[in-house]
């Protein structure tokens, strides 16, 4: 079974996929001090609540653009589950040209959201992802990532103007009854939402226009069912879009294997010697034994086909 790590700069999310469906999905607010050892706690109780064995994950890929989370994901993959996650990055055999000035700073979410869209829908497209940045991502006929735009998020906006201006409270998003606002809140949701949809439909269009041919529009996140409320511009919505590139991804490429290699010698690499990064008593979790181990995960003990 293959575990699926989504890890956003507001949410990291954990999905299981038993190579037919999604079988299981738990979300967890980002934070990047947070251990291996509290991701288990977390997860793997969500997991056996859902009857599923964390002992049947034989893969993982992890997706981020956190890399402080990083780290303590793949402890947590490595010490809790025993396994070597995949780690999307654009050096991956992505199937598809990643056709920007910089390959290596486009985040992974808009890569994965691109192979998704590729695999799913087919190209020209653009990827329009409502998440803690709003992301608008462009693939062509050839299925070549060309770039995009990226512009703050919906939450993040909402967010700033009620620190910015001392008498504007803090408000959820939602569709308005009316446009005009009677009142201050009314006022702030209808600016959000309307001007959020006069964005995305701003946006797209002149993305269209520049492209030069008609192009599909996809959403995703966790905002796009109700944005796509508002406006006929977006063809498809598809909140999993991400965790779907995530797990084309993992087939595309070699998975790394883990080797279960015993030894007491100390981790070898500086990102083993952070701070806070071993578990209690500095031991590997095995799927045999949860509660806790014998021997330390040695970098030597990780090796790649």
């Amino acid at each position: 079974m293959l575990l699926v790590i989504d890890a956003g700069n507001t949410n990291v999310v954990f999905a299981a996929h038993d190579g037919k469906a999604w079988v299981g999905k738990w979300r967890i607010a980002t934070d990047d001090s947070r251990t291996a050892d509290e991701y288990a706690v977390w997860v793997l109780t969500l997991m056996q609540l859902a009857g599923l064995a964390h002992a049947r994950f034989d893969r993982a890929v992890i997706g981020t653009v956190v890399p402080a989370a990083l780290f303590h994901l793949r402890r947590f993959c490595r010490d809790w589950l025993g396994v070597e996650p995949l780690v999307a990055q654009a050096s991956l055999n992505w199937g598809v040209e990643i056709a920007t000035d910089n390959p290596d700073e486009v985040g992974a979410d808009r890569l994965l959201n691109a192979l998704a869209g590729q695999t799913l829908h087919g190209g020209p497209f653009v990827v329009v992802d409502f998440g803690t940045a709003t992301t608008f991502d462009v693939v062509d006929d050839r299925g070549a990532f060309l770039g995009g735009v990226i512009a703050p998020g919906a939450n993040l906006s909402l967010d700033a103007l009620h620190k910015a201006a001392a008498r504007l409270p803090r408000m959820g998003i939602g569709r308005p009854a009316d446009v005009i606002g009677r009142s201050t809140m009314p006022a702030m949701r209808s600016g959000i939402f309307w001007g959020y949809i006069g964005l995305v439909e701003g946006i797209v269009s002149r993305i269209k226009a520049e492209y030069g041919a008609p192009m599909k529009v996809i959403a995703t996140g966790g905002l796009a069912p109700l944005f796509a409320e508002g406006t006929d511009i977006l063809d498809h919505v598809d909140e999993d879009l991400t965790l779907e590139g995530l797990r084309l991804l993992a087939q595309r490429n070699p998975l790394p294997t883990w080797t279960d290699t015993v030894s007491t010698a100390a981790p070898t690499s500086r990102a083993d010697s952070a701070p806070g990064a071993a578990t209690s008593s500095g031991a590997k979790r095995r799927k045999s034994d949860p509660i806790g181990v014998s021997s330390r995960l040695p970098e030597e003990g990780v090796r790649r086909r």
